[in-house]
């Protein structure tokens, strides 16, 4: 079992406590600039495929984000990752500009949201491959952990902050906090760069002469986890999960507030901030207790749990039953996530370690069908119905997956259980 101490013992890194901060903006703008833009879209259009179609464009860089994790382990993970802020930085500077004088419409929205959606699927992967260079192996379920709560934090303040300061002061004013999120994450990062975990060791000439094109180690990265059964797996899930449970607790969430509920901005900033409190929560009671579980055991287990609160999420009424049930699903998502991130961590071969994050997030393009799906079939049956159709197809092949490799996941005797 932890001790207290284990709690803060990732903090005792210098390059982790200039990181976390680093990640804990970037998540808070990326939360408001999702609701500030998915609301702006959805009551300027009064469309909710115009909405899905936003969400779904948040995702589109997905494809590439196996690439960034090949140059994340050719050039440094925490390079990349500076780069791949100042992206969002640029463009939310230029939203901020159109909104200050009045030139900003749906077009521009999506366009942005185009550029935006190429680097900010590959985010979370590369953010992850940078705690395991920096964290050793028997602290990396509190770190990742911790730093999971810069996800869970950042959805609960940025959604009230975002959808306050809309509400209050106008877009420009959000804008411009968005912005200046992004810029001190930069700064952050790469003050963080400064001291660095211990660096692996120099090649030697005649090996970086012939060292390998981007594409070579690609398919070497994705033949590594097609040949490691448990690796595989998971990767498996994680699609799963983001084709039929995720669209359904983040991107989904503004039409259940303004057509089921009937309500406004403010009552989806509670939505988006009862489902990141449970995570939250949930995620500090891990930072502590977590070196007791039995990561792939566990990983299965919270994922069912998770369907069936979405499920019953689906079904209810008022805004506070509603409010309830996210925050229990949102306590069983970081039990299943912050495990799943773990057991790829510690299981897998660290020279590999930056293709694998980017192939995990590879993953997320799960999020493109399962949001363009919903829009027609809720158009034609209704978000309860659609909801259970995605609740009961995720349950039905999160237990097949875990029948199928029963032996590399749910076998106490299995790396992925080890603690």
């Amino acid at each position: 079992m932890a001790t207290p101490g284990a709690v803060f013992a990732p903090f005792r890194i210098r390059s982790f406590r200039f990181q976390w901060p680093a990640d804990l903006a970037t998540s808070w703008a990326f939360e408001m600039e999702t609701i500030i833009l998915g609301w702006y879209v959805l009551v300027e259009t009064g469309s909710v495929f115009m909405l899905t179609v936003f969400a779904s464009l948040l995702y589109i860089g997905t494809l590439l984000s196996p690439m960034f994790g090949v140059m994340g382990d050719r050039v440094g993970h925490r390079n990349v990752l500076c780069a791949m802020r100042s992206v969002y930085a640029t463009l939310a500077t230029i939203l901020m500009v159109l909104a200050f004088t009045d030139l900003i419409n749906p077009g521009y929205v999506l366009v942005s949201a185009s550029i935006f959606g190429l680097v900010r699927p590959s985010d979370i992967g590369m953010r992850t491959a940078v705690v395991g260079d920096i964290m050793p192996a028997r602290e990396l379920m509190a770190a990742m952990s911790i730093q999971r709560t810069t996800q869970d934090s950042a959805r609960i303040a940025g959604a009230l902050t975002g959808a306050g300061i809309v509400a209050t002061l106008g877009m420009g004013p959000a804008y411009l906090v968005v912005a200046t999120l992004y810029v001190t994450s930069i700064v952050l990062t790469y003050k963080a760069g400064a001291s660095r975990a211990r660096p692996p060791a120099a090649a030697p000439a005649a090996a970086e002469a012939k060292r390998p094109s981007p594409w070579r180690d690609l398919r070497e990265g994705l033949a590594y986890v097609w040949t490691t059964p448990h690796l595989l797996a998971v990767m498996l899930l994680a699609f799963l999960l983001n084709l039929t449970a995720f669209p359904l607790s983040n991107n989904l969430l503004p039409y259940v507030a303004k057509e089921i509920y009937r309500a406004d901005q403010t009552v989806l900033g509670y939505m988006v901030a009862g489902a990141a409190s449970g995570a939250l929560v949930t995620s500090l009671v891990l930072s502590r207790y977590g070196a007791v579980l039995r990561p792939a055991r566990v990983m299965l287990v919270a994922s069912v749990i998770w369907y069936s609160f979405l499920l019953a999420f689906a079904h209810t009424e008022h805004p506070a039953a509603g409010i309830t049930a996210l925050f229990l699903a949102g306590c069983a998502q970081s039990v299943g996530q912050v495990p799943m991130a773990t057991l790829l961590l510690r299981t897998s071969d660290v020279q590999y370690r930056g293709r694998l994050m980017g192939i995990r997030m590879l993953a997320i393009y799960g999020n493109l069908p399962g949001l363009l799906m919903s829009g027609p079939l809720i158009a034609s049956f209704g978000y309860p119905v659609t909801a259970t159709l995605y609740c009961m197809i995720g349950i039905g092949f999160t237990v097949f997956i875990a029948a199928r490799w029963r032996v590399q996941l749910w076998r106490l005797d299995a790396p992925a259980n080890a603690r």
